[in-house]
């Protein structure tokens, strides 16, 4: 899973996250006996699912599940981190620090804040919301070559089901679902990958629609180790 050199970051953000974490109400403290398992191993099997070297961008990442995993596991990946919340961010900051991960970038956002500015090879994410809202926050992030391959639960093939009216606004491909580490995590993690369907003739929906409501801007610069946002 990890590789013996970076088996210690590994560990070392498990502390993090069991101590600080727990404390600063990222983590419930119940979560703390399986952290290892149901949450850090369950967040590296997505790597497998990630291109050599590729720009991805962690929507959500509330404590770093899957994007600190991932630059931990992951040195080759360059990770940007979008999340809103100013406790949320602070941890990530200093978690970033304390692990020396030169290889990601923490923005205090939303991933709206982003669209229009930046786009990425991979756009993550792990239980923020259901595909057909998670398309009109993530497919704008997505490269025209690039995918959404975001963590989903048991239900993920109702959820495509329910979003086939926003996958064919959105252009995308049929999606696939994805079964990773089998044989590593019981049971096995469950992502969702969505490409666009032409890369060639990547399109916007024409105007925002009720299940995707366009929303303010707000956060900030995007900071890197050390950064702070003023309140």
């Amino acid at each position: 899973m990890f590789s013996l050199d970076r088996l210690p970051l590994a560990v070392r953000l498990w502390e993090l996250l069991a101590d600080a974490g727990v404390v600063r109400g990222l983590i419930g403290p119940r979560e703390v006996p399986r952290l290892w398992d149901r949450h850090l191993l369950n967040c590296a099997v997505l790597a497998d699912a990630l291109p050599a070297g590729s720009s991805v961008c962690d929507i959500g990442s509330g404590a770093g599940l899957p994007g600190l995993v991932l630059a931990v596991r992951r040195p080759d990946l360059r990770l940007t981190l979008v999340e809103p919340l100013l406790r949320r961010t602070t941890f990530l900051d200093e978690a970033v620090e304390e692990l020396g991960l030169d290889n990601v970038v923490v923005r205090r956002g939303r991933a709206d804040d982003l669209h229009g500015e930046q786009t990425f090879d991979v756009v993550t994410s792990r239980a923020v919301a259901p595909l057909e809202r998670l398309l009109g926050w993530s497919m704008p992030l997505v490269a025209s070559e690039g995918a959404l391959v975001a963590m989903k639960g048991s239900s993920v093939a109702d959820e495509v089901e329910e979003a086939r009216g926003a996958l064919q606004r959105w252009g995308c491909a049929e999606p696939e679902v994805l079964t990773l580490g089998a044989g590593t995590v019981d049971p096995p993690t469950t992502a969702l990958r969505v490409a666009w369907s032409d890369p060639a003739t990547v399109r916007w929906p024409p105007a925002p629609t009720r299940d995707e409501p366009r929303r303010p801007a707000r956060g900030g610069p995007a900071r890197r180790r050390g950064g702070r946002r003023p309140r």
